[in-house]
């Protein structure tokens, strides 16, 4: 399972730009992942914090995590190569023939992961009937693919971009000003040109209904 620390992390000017005082930190914003322990399981990751946390001024740099879309609908996406949850590669272009969903998402065994992934394959026979093959990518490496399909019978591919190079090369934007990996959902007809870009972090169930109805569509 994914992890992030934040020690002494900026958050972008989005927040409000006066300064705080040192007694004050980040965490009177009310932001969402705030529990009263030191670690936060959210939706997508499990998040360690540190009150010594610095809110920048409106001449800050912007956080890294930001990433422009790079794939949009109309066009086809880059290549990839990656191993799945049994070690084997699997590039993009196998799918070529036939509609592909391919869905990027946090991370293995976090609430709103588990819950997406169990809804495909609940409808799993849907997209059968549709033609259409169902892959998701996160961080995560094979191994942790592997536990993940078995635990949750998992019908479907799941790829490890360790690293997040596709992630990157795809302009997946990310959450919670970067510090949360994006939850984003394409869909590709048979000639491998995106069809749908979907992107719903909080309520990852819906991803199943939007793809299904494209699809229906094609």
């Amino acid at each position: 399972m994914a992890s992030l620390t934040f020690l002494k992390h900026s958050v972008p000017s989005l927040l409000p730009t006066h300064t705080l005082s040192p007694r004050h930190s980040l965490f009177s914003y009310n932001l969402p992942i705030v529990s009263n322990s030191s670690q936060s399981q959210f939706y997508g990751l499990k998040v360690s914090y540190s009150s010594s946390l610095s809110v920048p001024s409106s001449s800050s740099s912007s956080v890294k995590g930001s990433i422009f879309a790079k794939v949009n609908k109309g066009t086809v996406p880059p290549s990839f190569t990656l191993k799945d949850q049994d070690g084997k590669n699997v590039s993009l272009s196998k799918f070529k023939g036939k509609p592909v969903v391919v869905y990027f998402y946090p991370a293995d065994e976090t609430p709103g992961c588990t819950k997406q992934a169990c809804a495909f394959r609940d409808s799993y026979e849907k997209f059968k009937k549709a033609g259409a093959q169902v892959v998701g990518i996160s961080g995560d490496d094979p191994s942790s693919h592997k536990a993940f399909a078995k635990k949750y019978k998992l019908p479907f591919t799941l790829l490890s971009d360790e690293g997040n190079k596709v992630r990157k090369d795809w302009g997946v934007p990310s959450d919670l000003f970067g510090t949360l990996p994006g939850r984003q959902t394409y869909v590709f007809d048979k000639n491998g040109v995106v069809q749908l870009i979907y992107n719903n972090q909080f309520q990852p169930e819906k991803h199943i209904d939007e793809t299904l109805k494209l699809l229906q569509s094609l």
